[in-house]
Formats: structure tokens, sequence, C-alpha cells
């Protein structure tokens, strides 16, 4: 059974191999359910009359406004800084440099300790050194922001070069080194691959390459500060306010305590959004200077100084029986990274739950460039190993001459592939089979280049989507219910624009038996409860299973709460759920009590609980990803070699979908980042400077909308039981599959196969 995007329908049995639901009851039995309605976004209005502001739209009296002047140089010493002529232009209330700048800690790196935030490890501004071509190196304050750039124009700065690696060439044949993927192994092997491939009946042995991405979001970072005596107030757009207060605070050596972010709304992150030195950068210059600091960066400033997604080079070799069981995987290769950061891109994520094989070779290395820090874009790893994973299935399934999805449902684990472990919930197969079925898959021709409309080449192609479940420890709720039946719930999460707020309030209202409008849901700010990062696709199961630790800390202290003469006297909080503004009694929905009538009879005005959720235990004794079957049809012009997507069908498999409106908007968002990925993105580094060359959306094609087909979306809308709320991320699976399904479509309309992305028209004539 599939669910579309505009509908509901009933949910399928569950797997075979589900190892059965842990009880943990939303609601009392038998009341209708918010979760699974397309509720429209709580704060859509408020967006588009601009009543909501971003980080750049907050203003203090006395505010004033930071420029940056950046490097020319990827690496070397600054033997001299002119400021003078900076100084002295008009509006211009301070030029800071490392030579005038507070004394600073260095930058806590992502993954050093649960709150670290920093995206990269090195003294912001600290010393003469450079690291990178656009590294800052001196920060102008001004009264207006027009006077500032002016300014930081005026910074004239003399160098003494040192030898740099900015070529992906020279970073390779200096050596490359073992990469770890989030402080695990980058390297896995499942008996020999190697003499399996050698021995197969049918193998493929490619290579793949993708570029650098930016991420490119709507909003270009920026942080308003100030500082009140020793508290600095920041807000900013960051996906992470607690890692960002933490790292902060151990920059300028004042108690976590004291520094308070804010980022409620943000205008797209996909990852990029974390801290920076930009917002180091602006506290520092406020304290210096005395004064509110807006700091705004500009388009060129997030492309040279905000890092991206490193680029790759993948080896992806099958050996298959001949009737196409696979009897080695092999997937090794190398991204680049910078020292600072030590990130590598992890492209074997994918290949390491899809297929089932009796051997396999994984490894991820890493190339050092002097660059700037890489770090985590949508899908990271993901999206750029599915297309080298995805392409090289189709290619053997045209040496096979099988049907590619046939090829793949073949090759369904029953297990995680590489250690054993169970899968929790996998419905991918179904997703197969409905997603042909309504593309209309029998119509592809499988001979490449047979069908032709005009000039156009008409092809079609598919390909496997997946992201792991993801739910990070440390995640906290509080729930403050009120007497006239009111809930305000607190949690340090955020929104990007996925919808955070809306979903939320549904699972809420749910939990506590109540209506939307009863429910309040505070969020995007440090003093909030919980370590919440957006990121991995995990916010709502993390925010989800905290909720539901606050909510049983609350039934405990409402039941503490109730006389002689309630109904609910004797019970346990494992006997009650919540049911129409009060509790009940699982087992008998008719013992019921209300809210206000359980705080009026103990004479409370309101009872907060907060709680901090299980660790995710589920995520170390269980296989759990999201999945979806990706469709594309093009069409390639013979003349030009443009490449159109006409048609693009996503099939789902995240488990139980919260709202089907918010959901399909983040599917298919993902899905657009899959047609810049495959057809117009690429960040371009000059191999010789090591600068970035497109550094504009004028230059850095990302799609636009004639380049986006109508996207049509189904989904199985299964309960995954270990997830909280039966529901696995859906923010970075749309990315994944995306890529690798038009440059297979590609082929289908060419027989042209592309295993360097972007898809240009040059690489096609």
């Amino acid at each position: 059974m599939t669910t579309s995007a505009h509908g509901r329908a009933p949910v399928g049995p569950a797997p075979e191999n589900w190892a059965g639901p842990t009880p943990d009851p939303l609601t009392v039995p038998g009341r209708a359910r918010r979760i699974g309605e397309p509720m429209p976004r709580l704060e859509g209005l408020a967006k588009v009359t601009g009543r909501i502001r971003f980080a750049a739209e907050y203003a203090y009296p006395d505010m004033v406004y930071a420029a940056l002047a950046c490097s020319t140089i990827p690496k070397g010493r600054i033997t001299a800084l002119d400021v003078t002529e900076a100084g002295r232009a008009p509006g211009v209330v301070l030029v800071m440099t490392h030579e005038n700048a507070p004394r600073l800690n260095p930058m806590p790196g992502f993954g050093t300790d649960p709150k670290a935030g920093g995206f990269d490890q090195l003294p912001v501004m600290q010393d003469d050194r450079v690291h990178w071509n656009g590294q800052p190196i001196a920060v102008v304050l001004a009264e207006t922001q027009e006077q500032a750039d002016h300014a930081a124009t005026l910074v004239r700065a003399t160098y003494a070069p040192e030898p740099a690696v900015t070529s992906w060439d020279r970073a390779v044949a200096n050596g490359t080194a073992h990469a770890s993927i989030y402080g695990g192994p980058g390297r896995h092997e499942l008996g020999d691959a190697e003499a399996a491939l050698r021995a197969a009946a049918v193998s493929v042995d490619e290579v793949y390459r993708t570029p650098y991405h930016n991420h490119a979001a709507i909003e270009p970072h920026a942080a308003t500060v100030r500082w009140d005596g020793d508290e600095l107030i920041v807000h900013d757009t960051t996906q992470m306010v607690v890692h960002s207060a933490w790292s902060l605070a151990k920059i300028f050596g004042i108690a976590e305590e004291q520094v308070h972010i804010t980022a409620p709304y943000l205008g797209g992150g996909f990852g990029g959004k974390g801290l920076w030195w930009y917002q180091v950068l602006a506290a520092a210059a406020s304290r210096l200077a005395g004064r509110p600091v807006r700091i705004a960066l500009t388009r060129e400033n997030v492309f040279r100084m905000v890092g991206s997604r490193a680029m790759t080079e993948q080896r992806v070799a099958i050996g298959a029986t001949a009737d196409g069981r696979f009897e080695a995987i092999i997937h090794t290769g190398a991204s680049a990274t910078s020292r600072s950061v030590d990130l590598a891109e992890p492209f074997i994520l994918p290949t390491q739950c899809t297929y089932a094989a009796r051997t396999f070779k994984l490894g991820v290395e890493v190339a050092y460039l002097d660059m700037m820090a890489n770090t985590s874009m949508r899908a990271p790893g993901g999206a750029v190993g599915n297309f080298a994973l995805e392409c090289a299935i189709d290619e053997l399934a045209v040496k096979l001459g099988m049907d590619p999805i046939e090829l793949r449902i073949r090759n369904e684990p029953r297990e995680e592939p590489l250690d054993g472990r169970p899968l929790s919930a996998r419905n991918l197969v179904q997703a197969w089979r409905a997603g042909a079925e309504r593309f209309g898959w029998d119509r592809r021709n499988p001979t490449p280049g047979a069908v032709r409309d005009g000039e156009w080449l008409v092809g079609m192609g598919c390909a496997a989507a997946t992201h792991p479940y993801v739910r990070s420890p440390g995640a906290a709720a509080r729930i403050i219910l009120h007497r006239d039946g009111r809930a305000e719930v607190e949690v340090a999460a955020h929104d990007m624009g996925m919808g955070t707020a809306t979903a939320q309030t549904q699972v809420i209202a749910d939990r506590l038996g109540l209506e939307p409008h009863q429910v309040t849901f505070r969020f995007g700010d440090s003093r909030l409860p919980g370590l919440v990062m957006a990121g991995g696709s995990q916010q709502t199961a993390a925010v989800g299973a905290a909720v539901a630790a606050a909510h049983r800390e609350l039934l405990a202290r409402l039941l503490k709460l109730v006389g002689d003469g309630s109904p609910l006297t004797g019970l346990e909080p494992d006997q009650v759920g919540s049911l129409d503004g009060g509790l009940a009694a699982l087992d008998d929905p008719s013992r019921h009590e209300s809210y206000s009538d359980i705080l009026d009879r103990a004479g409370r005005d309101l009872v907060v609980a907060e709680a901090v959720a299980p660790p995710p235990e589920e995520m170390t004794t269980l296989s759990m990803h999201s999945f979806g079957a990706m469709f594309a049809e093009v069409r390639v012009s013979s003349v030009t070699g443009e490449v159109r997507v006409t048609r693009f069908l996503g099939s789902m498999d995240c488990g139980r979908i919260v709202n089907p409106r918010t959901a399909a908007s983040q599917f298919r968002g993902g899905i657009i980042m899959g047609l810049g990925l495959a057809l117009t993105e690429e960040l371009v580094l000059d191999p010789r400077t090591g600068r970035v060359v497109n550094a504009s959306l004028a230059d850095y094609h990302i799609p636009v909308h004639l380049d986006v087909p109508e996207i049509d979306l189904i989904w199985t809308d299964i309960p995954d039981p270990h997830a909280p709320m039966g529901a696995r991320g859906i923010g970075e699976i749309g990315i994944t599959g995306t890529g690798a399904a038009i440059a297979n479509a590609v082929y289908n309309a060419t027989g042209k196969r592309i295993r360097d992305l972007p898809i240009t028209p040059e690489k096609l004539l």
C-alpha cells in the first residue's frame, strides 16, 4: 500500500523481520490523531509577511556594521597590514586585525566534544598565519554597511607566501591517509572482494568523480551580536544553538551560561550553518569596540570562507554471477580535506547498507589541500557515494541484460550486509514496485538512444536512495502544563525551513491529548533544554523522543496530584495516557480526569516536567535507514547536448510520515538539490591558487524554476516500530539517488555514460 503526497492510505502489514514494537501509546486508544494530517505551516503567514526576523534583521541602538578583508594567497604569513586608509574612511569605528584582536582560545572542532560546534580548529585571527585563500585578515566596523564594505577594500596586506597544495592531483601525489567516519572506521572488509571480483562471471570496475559543492542557502550566513557586561548575546544562523554557545564560551574563556544564542528560523542551512570564523570575529570586534555588531556575509564571503562538500574520486567495482547475484562489492577512493578539519566525505555510507553481497571492500581516504575547511552538506557522503554506487549498478544491469530494478531487488539484504544486525523496518521492494507502476517503467525502452522526438533523445533511469537513521544523545524537553489546558513545550531545536514547529506541534498535541491550538512549541534558543542539532535528518526523532520522556515525567507528576476522589487514584504512570485534555486509564478510557480538574483540586496553576530522551540504543542494535526508489525521465538535445529532466518520481520508505504537506516539501527540496548535483553544480577552485573562481550565484549554477519538472511523490507510510512516532528522517533522502537516476536516464537516452559530475553539454557532444 502506498500513500501519495496528496492523501493517506491504510498502513500495510509489518514486515516479517520486525523485532516487534516497543509499547509507547501517544494517546489512549481511540482518539483521532493529528499525526499524519497535512497541517499548514504555523509560521507560514508570518514568514511571507515579514514578521519573522532572521539573524541579520535584529537591530540595537548604537549598532555598527562589519565587513571583512580576506587573504588572496592560500598559505603563508602576513608580513604587513596597512589599515591606515581604511581606519580614516568615513564612518569607520574600528579595524581589527591579528595585531589588536582580543586573545582567544582555539575553536573547538565538531566531534572533539559532545558540545563542540566549530567547523575548523584554527585559532581565529590570533597570528599572522594564512591557511587558505579567502581567510579573513581584517574586520572593519562602520556606522553603515556601505561604509564598512568600502573601508574593507582599503586594507592593504603584504605576504610571505609558502608552498601550498592547491590541486587535487598534487594532493593525491603527496599520498592519501586513512579516514575515519564520524569517529568510526573508514574501512570495512568482508572476505576477499578483489579475488571474488576477478572470479565473477560479470563485472564492472569504474571510477566516478564528483566536484566541490556549496550549500548555497537562500539566507547568507549572518549574526547580530552584543555584549551585556560579560554576557554574549548572539542572534545567529546556526543549526546548533547549544553547540555554538558552548564553543563560543570556550573560545572567549567564559562560562557556558554567559553565552545566549537564538536561531529559531534559518533561510536554509543544509549542513553549512554551524560555528565559523565570522561569529567569533563579530563577537571579538564587538567586545573591542564596546558596541553591538551586525555581520552579514556577502555571497562571495560565503563561497570563500564557509566550507563546502569536498570533491571525491571513487572506484566502484561489482562482480556478479550470471543470474545477477552480487559476489563482490568494492567501493574505495578519496576525498579532499583541509588539515584544519580532517573531515572525510563518507561516500561508502550507502554501500554499507543497500545491497547484499558475498564479499565487500570499502574504504575512504583523504587527500590534504591548503583550502578552506570542508564540511557536511545535505546527505554527507550519501549524495555523492550513492551516485557512484547506483551508476555502477546500472552499468552492471546493462552487461547482464537485466532490468535494473529487478537486479536491485534480487540483491536485497535480509540483514545489515556487513555486520548482520537485524533490519528494523525496510520496505524498499514495495517502494520499487509501487514507483515503477506509477512512473510507467514498463514503457521504458532498454536500448540506449532508441527513443527520439525530433532533436531530443528520450530516456528513463532509476536509482535507490538511502540515508541512515540518526538520533543523537542528549535531546531533552520541558513541558509546562497550565490549568486551562494550554501546554508550552521547550526544546533547543531549529527550523531551517523544514516545518519543525508544525510537525512537533502535531506530535505534542497527540502526545498530550490536546488540540494544536492549545500547544506552543518554543525552540531555537540555547537556554532551552537539550542538545539537539538540526543535522542528520534527526530532529523529528530526537525531539519526539525527548517529548515522550518529558511526557512520562508529566504523567508521574500529575498522578501525584490526584486526590482520593479521582477516577485515576491508585494508577501508576505506565497505566495512564493522555486523552481529550486530561488523563485516562489505558485499559478503561472512561476513567478520565481533565488536566484542569487535577490542577484545580491540587491548587496549582501549572505543572512542569523536564526529561532527557533515553540513549539511542536502537541505532546500535538494529539496522535503521530511510529508503527511496527514484525515477527520472530526461530529454537530451542531439544538437546542443542540453539535458532537460521532464519527469521525476520519488517513491519513499521513511516510516510514518508525520505531516504529508511538510514532508512533500522536504522530499521535493532534496530532489531539486539532486538535480543541481547531477546537471549544474560545481564549485571551482583554481588549482594554482586555491581560490574559489565562481564565488557567486551567477557563476555557481543551482537549479531554477525552468530546470525543475513536476515532481511526483508517493510513500509507504509504514511506521518503524523502533523509531519515535515510527518516523525516520526525510530531510536528506531526496538528494540521494536523484543524481544517479538522472545519469542513468541520460545513458538510456544517449548511450553515453557520464561518470564525472556535473553532466554538462560538452560531455555529451
